[in-house]
């Protein structure tokens, strides 16, 4: 390759990252604008413009969202939910893919049929049967009716995530494993569903976002008992009839945050390989 073709390439690879770092500027600026926004008074949010800078550090604001808002409460009751939520979504949605994925029955198409098409139904379309039946089981104003209530969705992107990985898997496996007398739980639990990590890395990511961040369904399962709110729902605390504390606000946003960040950045690897491999299948 001569100098002016190898001149060219880089030319064209520093464009490359030119334009990727525009776009990636572009795409975090808001996340950075939240973070900026938190270090501010409520006079500065607004005030300073699209700038990312503090004049002055105001940190008292994550002190004000940590105790005065009760947001170390909401921070427990929103790890306690999201965790809840999410090992009883991976338990469900792996055993519903297993069957899926490695039996045969009347109605198979049918039920995967069904279970697309709840894909295009809006979110909100069950919360009120949803709430009915929790009143009637008593589990209104409770972190286990909550959980329930986030759990028992259709998830349908999780089964069939599930389906598709578990086709890859050699029956080999199971059929040794019902040679040795295991039965179908312990083969699912003992052998198939430990091969599965990637996908339920996945699964769990995805479930974790979702559940961290719902508004409605903790907002109504929690009406009359404050003090079981989730950091969503907490954050209606910095908004007033009259006025809205911005910076509170902003630093409230920051720390709910934080758990998402952790959480995907340490099982980033898992989810691209989770959803390489189902979508490959």
């Amino acid at each position: 390759m001569n100098t002016a073709a190898l001149r060219r390439r880089r030319l064209g690879i520093w464009a490359q990252v030119a334009v990727l770092a525009v776009i990636c500027v572009v795409w975090i600026y808001p996340l950075l604008w939240i973070v900026s926004a938190s270090l501010k008074d409520s006079l500065g949010v607004f005030s300073g413009g699209l700038g990312l800078l503090p004049g002055s550090p105001h940190f008292e604001n994550y002190a004000r969202a940590w105790q005065d808002a009760d947001f170390g409460l909401y921070t427990v009751n929103s790890v306690i939910v999201t965790l809840g939520t999410v090992v009883l979504v991976v338990l469900r949605c792996a055993l519903a893919g297993y069957v899926i994925a490695r039996r045969e029955f009347i109605g198979k198409r049918v039920v995967v049929g069904v279970l697309v098409a709840t894909l295009f139904a809006p979110g909100g379309l069950t919360i009120i049967p949803v709430v009915e039946l929790s009143d009637l089981l008593g589990l209104l104003n409770s972190r286990t009716g909550i959980i329930l209530a986030l759990a028992g969705g259709g998830h349908v992107a999780a089964v069939l995530l599930y389906a598709g990985y578990f086709n890859r898997i050699p029956r080999e496996l199971e059929e040794a494993a019902i040679m040795d007398g295991a039965g179908f739980l312990r083969t699912f639990f003992r052998v198939v569903l430990p091969l599965a990590g990637p996908v339920t890395a996945t699964v769990s990511v995805m479930t974790f976002l979702a559940a961290w961040n719902n508004f409605l369904l903790p907002l109504v399962f929690t009406f009359s008992r404050p003090d079981l709110r989730t950091l969503s729902v907490g954050m209606l605390a910095f908004r007033g009839t009259n006025s809205t504390d911005w910076s509170g606000l902003a630093a409230a946003g920051t720390i709910s945050l934080v758990p998402l960040l952790l959480v995907f950045l340490a099982l980033q690897r898992y989810f691209v390989e989770g959803v390489a491999g189902a979508v490959k299948s």
